[in-house]
């Protein structure tokens, strides 16, 4: 039996919404039709994927497997549109994911002078999509930061950088020529706390259940303005805390954290020869230092 896309976008957007009228909308269909499309495919895969009541819409447990193997195969299928989109149009392009604080300029000069009918494009990235834009063909290669869910990617370290705090400009801690994780440890931190493992094994907010409800940010800008306004801390890469100097926020080295690993990423099922060569030529740049140049 091959399975529909389509349906599977359907089930995709109901198992994120867990309402229906919600999915509907975002799909841009009647509510109906997208009733009768999950149930077809219900039908088509032998399986119920959602429990519903009048209050309620919960995924079974074949749901759950659904759309864990559904979402990598919906990425695949954007991949190839694009990439199938490109050759179509008779242009040569490609594409370098990077996250915020990494320069990629001398990696993509070289392989612009080796290439010139190369057309090279950059796209930024965050920690929310620095892998995502690979497997739905929007990057052929990401400069990321780990860690990250690997699965099906190839992946070549390239280098590590120290990690600082980064405070409001008349904290406590500011000025000081480093400090250890233990002098955070009554800091509200912005980050994920599972991101800095060293951290939440000490925080007084979740020892004592005191910690205010946290939220997600879209970018570094959008942090940092959240820090110089005192609503907390954040542990960054020394490079990230360099690219965004402003004067009412200060960074502070942190001592006894682990430095975090750089490494270039692409999609491990793709064989070509461009990936490989700018990996090379990026790892070359890495290891004499010019990686920020």
């Amino acid at each position: 039996m091959d399975v529909d896309l389509r349906k599977l976008r359907y089930f995709v957007a109901v198992a994120e919404e867990l309402h229906f009228g919600r999915a509907a909308v975002r799909l841009h269909v009647a509510q109906p039709v997208l009733s009768r499309q999950i149930r077809a495919l219900e039908g088509e895969l032998r399986a119920q994927l959602f429990r519903r009541d009048r209050r309620s819409t919960e995924l079974t447990a074949a749901g759950l497997q659904l759309l864990e193997d559904a979402r990598p195969l919906l990425a695949s299928a954007d991949a190839l549109r694009r990439r199938v989109g490109t050759a179509a149009r008779g242009t040569s392009a490609f594409t370098v994911a990077f996250m915020p604080g990494i320069t990629v300029t001398g990696a993509v000069r070289e392989l612009s002078a080796r290439h010139p009918g190369l057309t090279i494009e950059l796209l930024r990235t965050t920690w929310d999509d620095q892998t995502e834009v690979l497997h739905d063909g929007r990057a052929d290669v990401s400069v990321i930061r780990l860690p990250v869910d690997r699965r099906g990617l190839g992946v070549r370290p390239l280098f590590r950088e120290p990690r600082v705090a980064v405070l409001p400009a008349g904290h406590r801690l500011a000025g000081k020529e480093s400090v250890r994780v233990g002098d955070l440890a009554d800091e509200h931190l912005l980050n994920d706390p599972d991101a800095v493992p060293e951290w939440r094994d000490i925080a007084a907010e979740l020892r004592e259940s005191t910690a205010p409800a946290r939220r997600g940010f879209r970018s570094v800008e959008e942090k940092l303005e959240h820090v110089a306004a005192g609503r907390g801390i954040a542990v960054v890469p020394r490079s990230t805390s360099e690219y965004y100097t402003r004067s009412d926020v200060a960074r502070v080295p942190v001592e006894d954290l682990p430095p975090n690993e750089v490494c270039l990423a692409w999609v491990s099922g793709r064989r070509s020869r461009m990936i490989f060569e700018f990996a090379k030529i990026f790892a070359d740049l890495a290891g004499t230092g010019e990686r920020t140049r």
